[in-house]
């Protein structure tokens, strides 16, 4: 095949630069914050693979380890009820609507009054999960473990709410900067995060078991939170010490916060179930399906999730000063690009991921009947990579039109689909069947948003 002549790469490199210059300006600023989070994003997925590397050559799919992954799973329900996605999808909304209308001053204020909120509910929460762990692992988490390992699972779960005071600040902070339409140093704290935890697996670990996990997910943390700090200082944070449900602002946080965190609590009690499945299916169930999900984060973090992170603020931008029309124009162009890069990248992973696990696990972490069990795990939780990414910009779009109990409604039937799906195939397919309904699940609510949208004009 003849190369390509030198003005014929002219003349599409200015094609190029001729579509970038004739994108609106809004659309041009998401496009650039959707590269720079999915650049860092990518960044996070690949330390976080390689901390998974390390841990899998640590651990291997030890029980041990199925007790440390289980432990996660409430001190996460905590976070993200209080402090995670339900203030983040509430927050930022309502923090950029009084930013553009009220300036930075009252913004800063209404973060304070939201921030101490938060830190007090997380606080009271986790103290309750911190004085009756075992009850909760016993009747809640993991019901089908051996004692000895439900009490390590409450003594690691005691350790990862720690990290959940911290993260209830530093979550928040990370809204407050996007919403000031800085992406960078809330893209680069989880990549701070993943090396936090690298360093409990390296140096911990050696000295503590998988207690050494535990603390370094408590530095990885405090890492996440003092990454952001610069940020909050260069917009000219200043705290108010105050207590308070009754500011106007706040109420509206409430307003939106209270059908997102029961969206949220409906979300992650797939996990929970997930998990309460998958301990009855035998040793290194759970950590395959844990393998199996970071696998597909991988790509629907860089493209979905920094997608719909990017447009957020703009989409809350562009209800506030009623452009429907550029909305829509922006949304279709932003879930078209979604379609056309993850339906080719799915089929592609789904050949890739079997050469690509054996060449970073087997030999190193995993014997090679391991290795399959992460395979088949991967490939369900990849069959619903593109529901996944379209649900992470289809919600947003909702919250920015400061609904939150159509999400609310779809994901009472995402967990209803979840559980008949994950019972019926768990008992056909063993713990493959969870992922497939995962999937399945996700798929159907991202059909159901997509089609609420259209007939509301707004898609």
């Amino acid at each position: 095949m003849s190369q390509p002549r030198v003005g014929e790469i002219a003349r599409t490199r200015i094609g190029l630069a001729g579509w970038l210059r004739a994108l609106p300006s809004e659309a041009r600023r998401v496009l650039n914050a959707s590269l720079l989070v999915g650049a860092f994003f990518g960044l996070d997925k690949l330390v976080a693979l390689g901390r998974q590397v390390l841990v899998a050559r640590s651990f291997g799919l030890d029980p041990v380890l199925d007790a440390y992954n289980t432990a996660n799973n409430l001190p996460d329900l905590l976070f993200a009820l209080i402090s995670g996605g339900a203030l983040a999808m509430a927050f930022i909304p309502v923090l950029s609507e009084t930013l553009s209308r009220e300036g930075r001053a009252a913004t800063w204020r209404l973060f304070s009054l939201v921030a101490n909120l938060a830190f007090t509910l997380t606080a009271l929460g986790a103290a309750v999960l911190a004085l009756y762990p075992l009850a909760f692992v016993q009747w809640v988490v993991a019901p089908g473990y051996q004692l000895p390992q439900q009490q390590l699972v409450a003594e690691l779960m005691r350790l990862n709410l720690i990290a959940t005071l911290l993260f209830s600040i530093s979550g928040l902070v990370m809204g407050a900067l996007q919403a000031n339409q800085h992406f960078l140093l809330p893209a680069l704290a989880p990549v701070l995060y993943n090396l936090g935890q690298i360093i409990g697996v390296v140096v911990l670990s050696p000295r503590l078991g998988i207690h050494g996990l535990a603390y370094g997910v408590i530095l990885g943390a405090a890492l996440h939170l003092a990454v952001q700090v610069p940020g909050l200082a260069r917009y000219g944070f200043r705290w108010t010490p105050r207590l308070t449900v009754r500011d106007r602002a706040v109420q509206r946080v409430l307003a939106l916060m209270g059908p997102r965190i029961l969206t949220l609590g409906l979300l992650n009690l797939i996990f929970i179930a997930n998990d309460n499945l998958a301990s009855h299916l035998g040793a290194g169930a759970v950590s395959a399906l844990v393998y199996g999900w970071l696998i597909m984060q991988l790509p629907e973090t860089v493209i979905g999730t920094a997608a719909g992170t990017a447009l957020l603020p703009t989409l809350s931008e562009q209800v506030a000063r009623g452009e429907a029309a550029r909305l829509r124009q922006l949304l279709r162009r932003a879930l078209g690009i979604l379609v056309v890069l993850l339906v080719p990248l799915t089929l592609v992973s789904l050949v890739l991921v079997r050469p690509g696990i054996k060449l970073i696990f087997e030999g190193r972490a995993f014997t090679a009947s391991d290795s399959e069990l992460v395979v088949l795990a991967a490939r369900m939780f990849l069959l619903g990579l593109l529901g996944h990414s379209l649900v992470d910009v289809a919600a947003r779009t909702f919250y920015a039109h400061q609904d939150a109990r159509t999400p609310l409604a779809l994901a009472a039937v995402t967990l209803a689909l979840y559980l008949g799906l994950g019972y019926g195939l768990s008992q056909v397919l063993g713990f493959a069947g969870l992922a497939l309904a995962n999937s399945l699940a996700f798929s159907a609510e991202a059909g159901l948003m997509l089609l609420i949208l259209y007939r509301r004009r707004i898609l």
